[in-house]
């Protein structure tokens, strides 16, 4: 039998509608289980979302395109089982049953799979509406649609559920966002709000819900408060956006730095206009070239504004290469459906991987009962399916959606008869699309290469191990080791040109190479149970099928570099199948074809096989690791993928360690199976990095591992040589219709590739608390400083709610990734599209070393980085303006000298950390000038000049900077860190030398100029590379011990200047107190000679006036002011007390004021002076003391 095959349908083109699907055709659809048919009109939406019907009574049932599987007719289609409901179901005269009847595959996983069956009246409506059905289910757009399609898939969703007389009922909008009693009642606000009714009962006419009423009911119900921040922060307060202000967003926010100007040029002024006109729907602001916030909001959510570049959707990949430079879409156990020992098997999964684009299967064929070869899990309760149902569900499928080749990876127990009976099952089935025999372009012969995909379109691919010939062992022509010895890679870089030395006994080389060639060439038989488990020999009718690929036994590398098998492929057991192919050894070059192998090995014994090689022979890890295909290197047979595999035991049925094996991708590994069975984490992030290049299952490799001069250590940290590494900023802003339970939410985010750049479990949002319509997040970004190989690192955002449930998740490419504000549609597990959303804030750069940041950033934007330089170069003027004012105030004597502030180590303004700022910054030291006080006297003009031009530094010596410097140099802190520089230098130089194995083959046969400098060229290149680095560390902390130490000095000094400033402060107060205590003591002596005077002088008075010349007191007098007035000094004494506090001259000037008063009064008061001339002499001083107020009445004129 001859299959024809078409060409897939899958496509990004935009989504169009036949009219025949629109307007709808009558079908009978039947069911299995209730055994009668209902006629229904069969139609598509517009748009393109649903496949929906309606029966007689106006019930609409609908079915979203994007879930369907398969759409299925003629002999592949369900029929009913029953002769009766056939009979029901079949209308019309024209045509059989089966080519009348539409089946529609469509399920949430690949295992669960529900048939949902029309029958039409002519074949041809059944083909066409097949065709057309599966174009758009296989529609890329169905799945990359931007949020606001999702929005319209929402807003067809409700129309649809319209009622019989059309209305839309309000209690189906409220189920379809929330299920809480407080959530509906939030929907049913967002409704009053949009103008809409609210009640239970209430119906809304179809032109009054529109999607425009619809966008508004959205953005009242999830508020966007947080884009409405953003774009507050881009028009200042304005309601509106400029033309120009949209410009500056595109090109500062939204472009990815990286792109080129020439390829990618700049937006402009009138791509903003176009956008504006897009989605601007207000007339008034889009004739003005404004963009408000609703059409700020509908840019953010549509296609010119999206998360992954949509040429990574689309076929990018250049499909020319040889087969070995892909990644490869694999499967593992394809026919089980569910248990590795007890589950069921299946025809039907064969072709769910298939349509999904897997592009490896595996059979695992063992005899059956009835001489039928049967496909199960052997020595298992899993039960059997039929060989030939599944090779033709294969051939039915296999191009469905890639028109790429097919690998069969055939695991075959089955006895010589029924192996014949499987190869002409393959040949009558596949007929033209089998690849029986090699192309012409790519005969299998040595030193050819494996054909590209390209050349293989829609071919299938026997994998199965080939019989051999002894005369085929006896024309081998030997090849002495190290006359084509392949080349070794010595690090990460390229490969050093020597021989390849294998280090092991040879004993176990000879045993293996003798139990590898027994198993090759058929020699040999073994009973019992066990070897009836492993493959039986291949016979010659399906030995001529292999071509291309073939698999040997595999026991450890060492056997497999000493049997020379160019290269290698690994299937681990349950889980995943690796490849890592570059030769090891010089191959045999046969006759024939090149030996192919293939092993089965436990998923964590590979991981740590790999460490272990690694760690071991650094030689043979890089060679193994490097890359998958060596295509040109090899002398012998190249390109031709080796498969290790043997049967896997029983108890090896857990598959939890999936996920750290996809990490062998980056090993190189081209084929990674896994259960399909099985939706886990690594399931998803095997369907989301194959979702990319049209879905066609294969993957072009990076250049690097593809080449045969280049190298890869997966484990390191070290940049890869001639990739530029990446850095990677995500944050999440918000999220979108998460889910309609009320609950709390939270993202994670997490990234996977190369082990150093895998991040998991670290970066996660907080818990919004009872929110899932519009959580907002608004964390910090989540930053992957250093992405090493962006290639092959895949991001995965991943919502969840508050007990741990995915909500939905996306995998994107962290080499496509878009920067900017982006809207990102959430996934379901099998990767079909939600109405979910996240905002994302997304930033993308070359990773720079700190040391080096402010050098990219002058080389990326010369211009502003001038600008700051000028801008911060004025602000050190101003502050050294200011500072230097009080220092010329205050002359210092000269600097701190032992803390060697001239050669403090300091930045460059060019931030490189290379450039030492050598300008000198001194401290006055203020402990030497406060104990020895500058004398004007004693300074000299030229001292002061001196002083002044040494504080200003120009005027330090050589021999003061030489000195300071020592002093820093050989403090203890910088000689500690020089000692354990020293110590890892010397111990970095160690392992250097011990890196370099040298055999005694080498310096035999290989002894050359070339062979012994190159490879000690890449080393010293290394070793000089990790010496560099390791001093730049340790130059850094060496300063900045330094600048800690600088200062704790200079703390310290300004702690003892402050302490000494009080202790003075404390002696010139108390020599103050003790001045004026002296001060008050004389004065307190002088007051009281003062008074005996005063008292002396009163009785000499009372003495010498005689009683007869004394007059009577003057009757208007009375006695009281007239002994006052007589006796002055006993008035005058108090004021005495009061000033003996006062100064020496305050209490001189009193005494006399006292003195004047007292002769004045006395004289007024008697009037009977015995000496006029003594009065008159006493006058002057008298009326210049403050005047002394009598009572009235009192004499007070002065005698004539």
């Amino acid at each position: 039998m001859t299959t024809t095959t078409k060409s897939a349908k899958v496509s990004l083109k935009p989504i169009e509608v036949p009219k025949a699907l629109q307007e709808g055709e009558k079908f009978i659809k039947w069911d299995e289980d209730s055994g009668t048919g209902l006629p229904v009109t069969l139609r598509v939406d517009p748009k393109g979302f649903f496949l929906y019907w309606t029966d007689q009574n106006m019930e609409v049932e609908m079915l979203d395109i994007a879930t369907i599987r398969d759409v299925r007719t003629g002999v592949y289609a369900k029929l009913p089982k029953d002769q009766k409901t056939r009979n029901v179901v079949l209308i019309g005269s024209q045509g059989s049953l089966e080519e009348k009847t539409v089946t529609v595959c469509y399920g949430a996983d690949f295992v669960n799979i529900t048939f949902v069956n029309f029958c039409c009246t002519r074949k041809e409506i059944a083909k066409m509406w097949t065709e057309e059905l599966f174009t758009l289910a296989y529609n890329l757009n169905q799945y990359n649609n931007p949020t606001i399609k999702f929005l319209e898939k929402l807003h067809t969703k409700i129309v649809l559920k319209a009622d019989k007389s059309g209305k839309i009922l309000v209690k189906n909008i409220v189920r379809l966002f929330a299920q809480n009693k407080e959530d509906k009642k939030r929907v049913e606000k967002a409704l009053s709000e949009s103008g809409l009714p609210t009640g239970k009962n209430d119906t809304i006419s179809q032109s009054k819900f529109q999607f425009e009423d619809f966008f508004a009911f959205y953005k009242s119900l999830t508020q966007r408060t947080e884009v409405q921040k953003i774009f507050n922060n881009l028009t200042d307060g304005k309601p509106y956006l400029s033309a120009n202000q949209l410009v500056d967003f595109l090109n500062d926010v939204q472009r990815d730095p990286r792109l080129n100007e020439i390829l990618h040029p700049y937006a402009d002024i009138q791509r903003a206009r176009d956008l504006i006109k897009a989605y601007e729907h207000n007339k008034y602001h889009q004739q003005r070239s404004q963009l408000t916030f609703d059409g700020f909001l509908r840019f953010l959510m549509s296609e010119d504004n999206p998360i992954v570049a949509p040429n990574k959707l689309d076929l990018c990949d250049d499909m020319d290469q040889p087969l070995a430079h892909y990644f490869i879409n694999s499967s593992h156990n394809t026919y089980l459906t569910g248990h590795q020992i007890t589950g069921k098997s299946s025809v039907e999964i064969y072709r769910q991987g298939l349509l999904a684009g897997c592009r490896c299967v595996e059979l695992d064929f063992w005899n059956g009962r009835t001489e039928e070869p049967v496909i199960v899990h052997g020595y298992t309760f899993v039960p059997e399916i039929s060989a030939k149902e599944v090779l033709e569900a294969i051939a039915e499928s296999a191009f469905k959606t890639s028109d790429y080749p097919v690998i069969l990876s055939f695991e075959n127990h089955c006895n010589p008869r029924q192996q014949a009976k499987i190869a002409n099952y393959c040949r009558d089935i596949f007929g033209d699309m089998l690849l029986d025999k090699a192309l012409d372009s790519h005969p299998l012969e040595p030193g050819g290469e494996l054909p590209p995909p390209a050349m293989l379109k829609n071919k299938i691919i026997i994998k199965n191990k080939k019989k051999h010939h002894h005369h085929h062992k006896k024309e081998e022509p030997v090849v002495e080791e190290g006359e084509k010895s392949e080349a070794a890679p010595q690090g990460n870089g390229e490969v050093a040109h020597g021989p390849l030395v294998r280090q092991g006994s040879k004993e176990s080389s000879s045993s293996s190479e003798s139990e590898s060639s027994s198993e090759e060439e058929g020699g040999g038989e073994a009973g019992g149970a066990a070897e009836e488990a492993r493959e039986t020999h291949a016979a010659a009718e399906i030995s001529a099928l292999v071509n291309y690929v073939q698999p040997v036994h595999f026991s450890s590398f060492e056997n497999a570099e000493s049997e020379r098998h160019p290269y290698y492929h690994l299937t681990l057991t349950h889980t995943i199948s690796i490849c890592t192919s570059p030769p090891l050894r010089t191959p045999r070059v046969s006759a024939t074809h090149t030996i192919i192998s293939h092993s089965h090995i436990r998923s964590r014994f590979a991981h740590l096989l790999l460490r272990e090689r690694r760690e071991k022979e650094p030689i043979l890890r890089d060679v193994i690791v490097r890359r998958e295909a060596s295509d040109n290197a090899s002398q012998g047979a190249a390109d031709r993928v080796r498969e290790l595999q043997q049967a896997p035991a029983v108890a090896r049925v857990p598959r939890r360690d999936a996920l750290r094996l996809l990490k062998l991708h980056a090993a190189g590994c081209q084929l990674v199976a896994l259960n399909y069975q099985t939706l886990d984490l690594a399931m998803q992030l095997n369907l989301g990095t194959f979702e990319y290049n049209r879905r066609c299952g294969y993957l072009l490799k990076p250049e690097f591992m593809r080449r045969k001069d280049r190298r890869l250590d997966p484990f390191a940290e070290s940049t890869v040589d001639g990739i530029i590494a990446g850095s990677l900023s995500v944050s999440v802003v918000s999220g979108q219709l998460l889910t309609d339970k009320r609950t709390g939410t939270y993202v994670e985010v997490d990234m996977f590739g190369l082990p150093a750049d895998t991040v998991r479990k670290k970066f996660r949002t907080k818990v919004v608390p009872n929110n899932g319509i519009n959580p907002v997040y608004g964390d910090e970004p989540f930053v992957f400083k250093k992405v090493v190989l962006p290639e092959l690192a895949m991001l995965r955002i991943a919502a969840h709610e508050d007990s741990g449930r995915l909500l939905g998740h996306r995998v994107l490419p962290v080499l496509g990734l878009c920067p900017g504000y982006r809207h990102v549609g959430l996934r379901a597990e099998l990767g079909l599209p939600l109405p979910a959303s996240l905002l994302l804030h997304v930033r993308v750069k070359d990773y720079v070393p700190d040391r080096l940041s402010e050098l990219a950033e002058a080389l990326a934007n010369p211009i502003k980085y001038q600008s700051d330089m000028e801008k911060r170069s004025h602000q050190l003027a101003v502050l050294t303006d200011d500072t230097d004012e009080p220092a010329r105030a205050e002359p210092v004597r000269r600097p701190l000298s032992h803390l060697g502030a001239a050669t403090r180590p300091d930045c460059s303004m060019d931030g490189s950390p290379n450039k030492v700022n050598t300008s000198t910054e001194k401290i006055p030291n203020e402990t030497e000038n406060s104990q020895q006080p500058a004398d004007p006297e004693k300074d000299t003009p030229g001292e002061k000049d001196e002083a002044e031009t040494k504080w200003n530094g120009s005027g330090t010596t050589e021999e003061d900077f030489t000195e300071a410097l020592d002093a820093l140099l050989n403090s203890k802190v910088v000689r500690e860190k020089r000692a354990e520089l020293a110590r890892k230098l010397d111990a970095l130089r160690r392992k250097s030398a011990r890196t370099k194995p040298v055999s005694a083959k080498f310096f035999v046969k290989r002894l050359s100029t070339r062979n012994m400098s190159e490879p000690a060229a890449a080393d010293d290149a290394d070793a000089g590379a990790a010496e560099r680095e390791l001093r730049l560390r340790y130059h850094h902390a060496i300063y900045a011990a330094l600048e800690k130490n600088l200062r704790n000095e200079q703390q310290q000094q300004m702690k003892a200047l402050t302490d000494l400033l009080e202790a003075e402060k404390k002696e010139i107060l108390n020599k103050l107190a003790n001045s004026r205590k002296e001060d008050v003591k004389a004065l307190s002596k002088k007051t009281n000679r003062d008074k005996d005077e005063i008292l002396r002088i009163k009785r000499e008075i009372h003495s010498q006036v005689p009683p007869v010349l004394t007059r009577p007191p003057a009757p208007r007098l009375a006695a009281a002011p007239v002994a006052r007035l007589c006796s002055p000094w006993s008035a005058a004494w108090p004021s005495a007390r009061a000033s003996s506090t006062r100064t020496r001259a305050a209490a001189s000037s009193s005494r006399a004021r006292t003195s004047a008063a007292t002769t004045r009064c006395c004289c007024a008061a008697t009037r009977s002076c015995w000496s006029w001339s003594a009065c008159a002499a006493a006058r002057p001083t008298a009326r210049a003391a403050p005047s002394v107020i009598l009572p009235r009445g009192a004499a007070t004129d002065s005698p004539k």
